[in-house]
């Protein structure tokens, strides 16, 4: 389990605004995962297949610096960090 401590006056490590990001992450890594396995194709022994056009799109993204997306893409980006950026202010502010 990881132990975290108040740093600094705006206390961004609390313990409280840790779980709160946290169940953050988890909802965004939940619908991240429902959506990958909306793509894939069911195996007969429960393996997912993803798409090899999805493989391809997927790994080129990867593989790309942010400031080399298409705004589209960053657009995704930036509607997971509006998801957080709330709570982050609300703590340091």
């Amino acid at each position: 389990m990881l132990v975290f401590s108040r740093t600094g006056s705006a206390g961004l490590a609390a313990p409280d605004l840790i779980e709160e990001l946290a169940a953050i992450e988890h909802d965004r890594w939940a619908h991240w995962q429902r959506h990958l396995r909306g793509r894939c194709a069911p195996g007969f022994d429960g393996s997912l297949v993803i798409p090899a056009d999805l493989v391809r799109r997927w790994t080129a993204q990867m593989n790309t610096s942010y400031c080399d997306l298409s705004e589209a893409e960053k657009d995704s980006d930036r509607e997971q960090v509006a998801r957080y950026l709330s709570i982050i202010r609300a703590a340091v502010g």
